[in-house]
């Protein structure tokens, strides 16, 4: 409608029945020859009278149009407003939504609309601010084939009509400014579709917070700045997170950690960080990584299928709540990982399937866009739109939370086209092979992107195949990871520790192969919550043997894994030797801990914490061939393996022997690097771990006999089923 037209039956209509794609030429002041007309839509208004702002002077009152609630009239001069609407029941003065102007800049627009925008969470979603002097809440939200766009909550009583918001033409970005409206309210966004057609109600891909689940509304988030003390630490990332630093993880899912006892519900980010911060400082772990925290309403997901990208989880709390956490763990010297899904998004839907009625963020062909193992759609990587909301959200957890880093699921999936497909039921690409060239491309945008703005920040591929150079930087051929997940050395080596003893001797091999390849990646090693969970029982449910055994073998296990190169990582309750398999609706069994051998591998996992950080023999070099050598590799008789790991000039050498039999062996020599004391830092079958207290009295004198092509050698007791640490001298 012309704003100088009077208002036909047609355009009353298109407003009344919610079709109204155009609400700025029809609703709000406009200017006529005869003074200024205000129009506005009340359903269920009984009067609206037009009051001067600055005075409150009563300017006139507008004429009802139509009795579903189309008002209009006043023909003064233009000057700031406000509508007095007597409800009935209530009287309610506010500033009218349609008599601001656009307020997203032209810069914004234009990065949006050629998929450049780097900080959606700045410009797009609901943001708290003021205009002039009026305190509300401004609304974004891209959705360039919808035809109209609404913004509805409990403040509009979920009507569509009543918000409708203005196109910014070319971006496709629909934006609105409702006044007096503050943080903490609910809202989605009702759209039509390109035909017409109302969808369900959706929440805001770019919220910053969402309601509890079950529910899926959005929350308007507060904008107030969060108070960081964290300063020392972020200057400090970069060198407590490089490949010669010492990184050993504790993953968590964070809702089924530990719970309140009375009701089993999950604890808010306050009650959680009380607990597990210094749990996680105690037990000397470098790293705190967390489950998907981005809020997602299907709690079995575990998080795997987030609908708010740039949302904490609702059940937890307000999202200042997580950056407490944050804080925290960084004054207790502690960097967080959240993992992150890039990889695929679930098609609720109120989600972002077909969010405007087309296949906005996914592929409109299911060869392509539907994935099978999971029931959810895969990001469309060829639109720049699409890349430049991932990375957005990306860097808003690390920069607006001071994350350390992110752990990115599923990258196999995203790497090959023909992923979980059978033949024939995939697209190759314009080359005709299996590589997804789109994916390879974002992920190397993506983590080129955080390297250049989040120094310090580090990427941690899983990644399960033998895609070459993921860890290598962009710059030279690779995916510019920081990490990767050793998928490999995981699965070979749990095999061969779930073996029966008597049979090892046959696989020898599974346990010594990941020394091949330990260099060609930066490597971090995972023992994580997949390998709990689906049958597979808990890691000590999968040790062979009676109950002191099971425990011995999980402890040499681990043992094992903190002498291997690669850092670091163990999911929640495998420090202390969780019995049953992992459920996400329940805290982990605690009361273990009031049974001593439990204990014990609980002191024996803060032991190996303490060891590693304190010897850098078995940190510094772990991205350096020269830092690991085969001491023993081919006792398959006796399945006893021994390495050595060196450190730079200066740090002291570390012998690391494992003896993978119930079997004591006595009077076994082997080869060392120089002649003198050896002290026995660490025996993973002492008393005080459950062990049987079998060992070398704390040290052993090496002499200069040479063996296994070494130039000195000494003679150890091999404890049963056990793992030794000696370090070269005192």
């Amino acid at each position: 409608m012309d704003g100088n037209a009077a208002m036909d039956a047609g355009t009353i209509d298109a407003i009344i029945s919610g079709h109204c794609g155009d609400p700025f030429a029809v609703l709000g002041p406009h200017d006529r020859t005869d003074g200024t007309t205000i129009h506005a839509f009340l359903p269920g208004a009984c009067r609206v009278d037009v009051l001067a702002r600055d005075s409150r002077q009563a300017l006139g009152t507008l004429t009802e149009l139509h009795p579903a609630g189309v008002f209009g009239g006043y023909a003064g001069e233009r000057r700031p407003y406000l509508l007095r609407i007597d409800w009935g029941r209530d009287v309610q003065e506010t500033e009218d939504p349609y008599s601001f102007g656009p307020l997203l800049g032209d810069l914004d627009l234009h990065l949006i609309a050629e998929g450049t925008h780097q900080d959606l969470s700045a410009c797009l979603g609901a943001i708290p601010m003021t205009v002039g002097a009026v305190a509300g809440v401004r609304f974004a939200v891209w959705a360039p084939n919808a035809r109209r766009v609404s913004v509805v909550g409990d403040f509009n009583q979920w009507d569509g009509r009543r918000h409708p918001m203005r196109r910014r033409h070319g971006a496709g970005v629909w934006e609105l400014f409702i006044p007096r409206l503050i943080a903490g309210a609910r809202y989605k966004y009702e759209l039509l579709g390109p035909s017409g057609e109302r969808l369900p109600l959706k929440a805001d891909p770019v919220a910053r917070a969402s309601e509890p689940s079950p529910a899926t509304a959005s929350v308007v988030a507060d904008a107030g700045p969060f108070h960081w003390t964290d300063d020392d630490w972020c200057h400090e990332r970069a060198d407590r997170q490089s490949v010669t630093a010492p990184i050993s993880t504790y993953e968590v899912h964070a809702t089924s950690w530990m719970r309140h006892q009375a009701d089993n519900q999950p604890f808010d980010w306050d009650a959680l960080a009380d607990r597990l911060v210094p749990y996680v400082a105690d037990m000397g772990f470098t790293h705190l990584e967390l489950l998907p925290i981005m809020n997602h309403p299907f709690a079995g997901s575990w998080g795997y299928q987030p609908i708010g990208n740039f949302s904490p989880l609702g059940t937890m709390g307000s999202p200042t709540g997580l950056a407490r956490l944050v804080d925290r763990c960084h004054e207790a010297g502690i960097g967080v990982i959240l993992d992150w899904v890039p990889g695929h998004f679930p098609n609720d839907a109120h989600g972002l399937v077909r969010f405007d009625g087309t296949a906005l963020y996914e592929h409109e062909d299911p060869r392509e866009g539907f994935h099978r193992d999971w029931n959810t759609l895969i990001y469309n990587y060829g639109r720049h739109e699409v890349r430049a909301f991932l990375i957005a959200s990306a860097l808003h957890w690390i920069e607006h939370y001071h994350i350390d880093g992110l752990r990115v699921d599923a990258v196999a999936s995203m790497l090959y086209r023909d992923y979980s497909r059978p033949a024939g039921e995939w697209v190759p690409n314009i080359y005709g092979g299996r590589e997804n060239l789109e994916a390879i491309a974002f992920l190397r945008q993506l983590n080129q992107t955080i390297a250049q703005r989040c120094p310090g920040a580090i990427m941690v591929a899983e990644e399960s195949t033998a895609w070459p150079g993921v860890s290598r930087a962009v710059a030279d051929g690779g995916l510019g990871f920081t990490y990767k997940w050793n998928m490999g050395w995981m699965h070979d080596s749990l095999h061969y520790m779930a073996r029966d003893p008597t049979y090892r001797k046959h696989h020898h091999d599974e346990f010594t192969f990941s020394a091949v390849y330990a260099f060609s990646e930066h490597y971090m090693l995972p023992l994580s919550h997949d390998e709990v969970v689906h049958g597979k029982r808990s890691l000590l449910g999968r040790m062979p043997g009676d109950a002191w055994q099971r425990l011995a073998n999980l402890r040499a296990y681990y043992s094992f894994m903190w002498a291997h190169p690669g850092k670091k990582l163990l999911f929640m309750g495998g420090e202390f030797g969780q019995e049953r398999e992992w459920n996400h609706d329940a805290q982990l069994d605690w009361s273990l801990l009031d049974n001593p051998a439990h204990r014990g591998l609980q002191r024996l996992v803060r032991d190996l914490n303490t060891v590693y950080r304190g010897e850098p023999a078995l940190y510094r070099r772990d991205a350096e061939a020269g830092s690991f050598r085969w001491v023993v590799v081919d006792d398959r008789d006796q399945s006893v393996f021994a390495f050595l790991r060196y450190g730079a000039d200066g740090d002291r050498t570390i012998l690391c022997v494992c003896n993978l039999t119930p079997v004591p062996r006595y009077g076994y020599r082997l080869g060392v690097p120089a002649a003198g004391l050896w002290r026995e830092i660490l025996n993973s079958d002492a008393a005080i771990y459950g062990g049987s207290n079998v060992g070398n009295d704390g040290l052993a004198v090496a002499e200069s006999a040479p063996a296994h092509g070494l130039p000195a050698s000494l003679t150890l007791t091999l404890p049963p089923l056990a793992v030794l640490f000696l370090r070269q001298g005192d």
